[in-house]
């Protein structure tokens, strides 16, 4: 019997023996497997030598005559502050606030991690995050926002490596300038001067609340979203300062009244077309930069948000008339562009029609036929013959079906003659037509037809506007422009408009008798509707079929051009160049 009992004592733990050996093998299995997964994560980081010491894609920022900003492309941050440089309790309102206990772990925070797992299995969605700094800096630098298992694996890795490699203040200084606190910047410098007009070495307690208030949330608890909210968020934050004895009672309850420095004003409102066009100037100026750049440009901030507005407004009270679509370009004599709208509305189309879109001009283009007469020497007063003509299958007529007989070139184009002005560049000559046209501005390609004398060639907006400009400057050619001078971020010029010199088309007294024309128009003929009490100078355009409405004109000082239309080239209704680009153009140059 006691051998027997021995026996079975002996295979009971050989059982025992194997279980356990089974459950190391599966343990020693699963540590590889994890192993391999760690050495992929490891594999598969970005490098982190480059990633550190890279630099960030360069800014361009767009600004308006008057300081403000238009819009800036590229990623936007400021100078690079240390966290040394700053106020003690805007670092401690920081800390305390996004990461209690930075200084004691080793770049993850159990504790934190722990209790924001729970509140998020409670509530049954994502309520709280349990990163610390580390992990947001190794994210910030490193990785990008997508929630994957692997990306939480690596940014776990580069936490424990940044502290290994980094000193604590070293890690707060990279998070202090890479952290996004909304509305574009980047950084708590740039926060700063966005904010409170100031640098972040001088923000008191409450700003540096408000800004440490913001990290939970930047775009609902900024103060230019709402003040009252940042107000809220920041007294919080203070709050915790007071619980954890970094503020007394005294001290809490002198920053909550404490002045806030005045934030920076918001951006150009509807600049975003100029702002294209002005970056593509930028780049053919200077070329691609590897530093943050700043430009000053021409664009008048109250005359660019009052174009685009009259235009949305005017277009929606024409939603009866099929009319979807509109361009406004307004420049100076020089050539400065003022204003520029591209369309109703850049966000749902940024194709940019004041100056990519090429539209049939109408009658607009009769500018070039009689500047090209009165330059060959004709006079307002000669005569010229409004009569029927035909070529081949085309019969072109006036807009009221009237034939006139003989009458002055002032009253052709003040009332928009067809048929006078087709006989007008038949005498005169389509090429010569063609080739002052092209010395105006006008880049498209003009088809060498007499139909070209009634705008059958497409045109841009601002190409319109530029070759009316010639008049206005008694002569003198002009090419648009958007950029005065550029700087690099540390005040250094890179560029500054000198211009060529004004080019000469026409003798000045060529071009005062072709403002009498325009005048003309004015006065008594398709534009007389579109007069605002100072003397104005203008012409009108209507496509076929109404596809196309113009107005350009200028004062003695602005040149606007306004274009309405479709997108699809679909037909409006009844819509002619007096009616409402008239009114539009009215609106803006009053």
């Amino acid at each position: 019997m006691a051998k027997k009992t021995k026996k079975h004592k002996t295979t009971k733990r050989k059982k025992h023996n194997s279980k356990w050996i089974k459950l190391f093998k599966l343990g020693l299995f699963a540590g590889s497997l994890l192993l391999v997964y760690l050495l992929f994560c490891l594999i598969t980081l970005p490098d982190l030598d480059e990633a550190i010491n890279r630099t960030r894609l360069p800014s361009t920022t767009i600004i308006a005559e008057n300081g403000n900003e238009v819009q800036s492309f590229g990623t936007v941050y400021s100078e690079i502050i240390r966290a040394e440089e700053l106020p003690q309790y805007v670092v401690d309102a920081i800390v305390y606030t996004e990461d209690r206990r930075f200084y004691g772990h080793f770049g993850f925070d159990i504790i934190s991690f722990t209790r924001a797992m729970f509140a998020n299995v409670f509530a049954g969605r994502f309520v709280q995050g349990g990163s610390t700094i580390t992990q947001q800096v190794a994210k910030n630098l490193f990785l990008t926002n997508k929630k994957t298992i692997n990306r939480k694996a690596q940014e776990l890795l580069l936490a424990f490596w940044l502290e290994y490699k980094f000193s604590k203040e070293q890690i707060l200084t990279l998070y202090l300038n890479r952290v996004y606190f909304g509305n574009g910047a980047y950084g708590i410098e740039a926060a700063a001067q966005k904010y409170f007009q100031k640098t972040s070495r001088d923000l008191n307690i409450l700003e540096g609340a408000i800004l440490a208030g913001m990290l939970k949330a930047p775009s609902r608890y900024n103060p230019i979203a709402s003040k009252e909210r940042a107000l809220e968020r920041a007294s919080v934050v203070l709050g915790i300062m007071k619980d954890t004895n970094l503020l007394s009672e005294e001290d809490y309850n002198r920053a909550l009244k404490m002045p806030l420095g005045k934030e920076k004003p918001a951006k150009v409102k509807d600049g975003a077309y100029f702002a294209d066009f002005a970056y593509n100037e930028i780049i053919a100026r200077i070329g691609e930069q590897e530093q943050d750049i700043y430009a000053l440009t021409t664009l008048d901030q109250e005359l660019q948000e009052k174009a685009s507005k009259i235009l949305q407004e005017e277009l929606a009270n024409a939603k009866d008339k099929n009319v979807t679509q509109g361009a406004v370009v307004v420049m100076d004599k020089q050539g400065a562009i003022k204003a520029m709208v591209g369309g109703v509305n850049y966000w749902q189309s940024q194709f940019n029609r004041a100056t990519q879109a090429i539209r049939q001009p109408g009658s607009a283009f009769k500018l070039f036929v009689y500047m090209t007469a009165i330059n060959q020497g004709m006079m307002p007063e000669d005569i010229i013959e409004d009569k029927p003509v035909k070529f081949g299958d085309w019969m072109p007529e006036n807009d009221d079906h009237k034939v006139y007989g003989p009458v002055t070139l002032r009253q052709a184009f003040a009332k928009s003659l067809n048929l006078a002005t087709i006989n007008l560049a038949r005498k005169i000559g389509t090429g010569a037509i063609i080739s002052n046209a092209k010395k105006m501005g006008i880049t498209t390609n003009l088809e060498n037809d007499l139909s070209l004398a009634l705008g059958t060639s497409g045109v841009k907006v601002i190409d319109l506007a530029a070759a009316y400009a010639t008049i206005l400057n008694g002569g003198l050619a002009v090419r648009p422009y958007t950029v005065e001078e550029i700087y690099s971020n540390d005040g250094f010029q890179l560029y500054q408009r000198l211009g060529s010199g004004p080019l000469r088309i026409f003798a000045e007294d060529k071009t005062i008798l072709m403002k009498k024309l325009l005048r003309e128009v004015m006065k008594t003929g398709t534009g007389r509707n579109a007069n605002i009490g100072r003397e104005v100078y203008g012409k009108t355009g209507t496509s076929q079929d109404h596809r196309d409405a113009w107005f350009v004109g200028f004062d003695d000082d602005l040149i606007c051009a306004v274009w309405v239309g479709n997108d699809d080239d679909s037909p409006m209704k009844y819509v002619y160049g007096s009616g409402l680009p008239g009114k539009i153009w009215k609106k803006i140059m009053q």
